[in-house]
């Protein structure tokens, strides 16, 4: 069965969510799991999703890919379903489900009439500690997850130069590997490896669920206390505080990855600048950071890479900061800028660090800073109109070393934070070297098809 792979490398998640609809409650059952309900009575709806504290980042060396793999084997045989019997049951209810994996965590989600929420926990909970892994299954999840790689990855030169960028990027910490795996890891995965990760990951003192839409916190904690309760907790789960993962080294010596591909339609240069406890250690501050990033790249019109790089000077076709605000450990902040035909790399790369100083020395124009800051106040209000949506934004954010204060708290914080602080942010950023610099390209021509040209 084909599955969503989680979280694209380079790309920041959006901001995190503001103040819900209605109320946000959370508790835990006695034997660890985390539940966080969110009212949305508007439509007779909820969605419900399991979050496991699991993800590629946590596999042990030589082992990439067992988190995704396990996830698309999740929807196989347990004690009492028959394989694919989830996703019909869920189906056969009028409902959606499917799951995705990320560095940090793996998740599980439906949605269904709120009629059927104690049905999704049954089943949900049936797979948290029952999964029975059948060889035969595993070999052609194995096999599904090939071909998932072939297509998404292999088949893309930018997948293809992403994964080589955080490799070059990330020296020590399990951030360099990609989400699905390394083609020759997946193809050496065993059950043996997949079961020691689920008997290891897969415990409600080790989850999060979050539920969310036309549900009250007492129809929740019930069903939860019914299905989910009477799963012991392991002992062998680390606290929260304690999720302990290599750190990554500074970043002392630039790095350069140079990438062709007759495939490539656009060549572009990426540039990764450091990101560690002395920029971001705090809510405020992963605000600040997503707000120079949005400041930079966030409107096709007005943003400083789009008026310096694509409108005033016509020298990109494209140009945009990255930066991901949940990610449990930190991840680069990212510039990339593709030129105008006819214009190399070097010069693309000498014109956004050009833009880069000029922003650090004229700084931030006001009227654009209000505008940045009400557009992101609408898009969160906005929204508020999906139930599902706000169930993901929470999920991501408890996973990642946030809280439900911190995810409710996200917009006001973030509409107390000023220009002045920004700019210090980006000075502090861009007084570094960058770590790595790549260039995605097309190979040149040889000098026969260049002469064949000419004549």
């Amino acid at each position: 069965m084909f599955r969503r792979l989680g979280l694209i490398v380079g790309l920041a998640l959006a901001p995190l969510a503001a103040q819900a609809t209605g109320q946000v409650s959370d508790f835990t059952l006695e034997n660890g799991l985390q539940v966080v309900v969110v009212e949305d009575h508007r439509s007779p709806s909820v969605t419900h999703m399991i979050w496991y504290r699991a993800g590629a980042a946590d596999e042990l060396p030589g082992q990439g890919g067992v988190a995704h793999l396990l996830e698309h084997l999740m929807f196989n045989s347990t004690d009492d379903m028959e394989a694919g019997e989830f996703s019909a049951t869920v189906e056969a209810n009028g409902g959606s489900d499917n799951a995705f994996t990320s560095w940090d965590y793996t998740a599980y989600h439906q949605t269904v009439s709120a009629d059927r929420l104690g049905l999704m926990m049954q089943m949900e909970a049936d797979r948290m500690r029952d999964l029975v892994l059948v060889p035969e299954e595993v070999e052609t999840e194995i096999s599904v997850v090939l071909e998932e790689r072939a297509q998404r990855t292999d088949g893309s030169p930018g997948a293809l130069f992403n994964e080589q960028m955080s490799a070059t990027y990330f020296r020590n910490h399990a951030y360099g590997r990609p989400i699905i795996g390394w083609r020759h890891e997946i193809q050496n995965l065993t059950i043996e490896m997949l079961q020691d990760w689920y008997d290891l990951h897969y415990h409600p003192n080790n989850a999060i669920l979050v539920v969310a839409g036309d549900v009250t916190p007492e129809e929740v904690r019930a069903l939860a206390e019914e299905h989910y309760g009477p799963i012991p907790a392991s002992p062998d789960i680390a606290s929260v505080e304690s999720r302990m993962r290599p750190v990554e080294p500074p970043q002392n010596a630039l790095r350069r990855v140079y990438y062709e591909d007759d495939r490539v339609a656009n060549p572009y240069v990426s540039i990764l600048f450091p990101v560690d406890d002395t920029l971001v250690d705090d809510v405020r501050s992963a605000a600040t950071m997503e707000l120079l990033r949005a400041v930079l790249s966030d409107s096709d019109f007005t943003s400083v890479f789009a008026r310096e790089l694509q409108i005033e000077n016509e020298l990109s076709l494209f140009a945009a900061a990255y930066y991901s605000a949940t990610s449990l450990d930190h991840r680069p902040f990212t510039l990339l800028n593709m030129p105008v035909p006819g214009r190399s790399l070097e010069q693309a790369e000498d014109d956004i660090l050009a833009v880069i100083d000029e922003f650090l020395e004229d700084g931030i124009d006001e009227e654009a800073f209000n505008r940045i800051l009400f557009q992101w106040e609408a898009s969160q209000i906005y929204a508020q109109d999906d139930a599902a949506g706000q169930a993901q934004s929470l999920g991501a954010t408890l996973t990642t070393g946030f809280t439900v204060e911190d995810w409710e708290n996200w917009l006001d914080i973030t509409a107390t934070i000023t220009t002045d602080e920004v700019m210090e942010m980006a000075r502090a950023l861009f007084a570094q070297d960058p770590a790595v610099i790549g260039y995605l390209d097309r190979p040149a021509p040889d000098a026969d098809e260049t002469e064949e040209v000419s004549q």
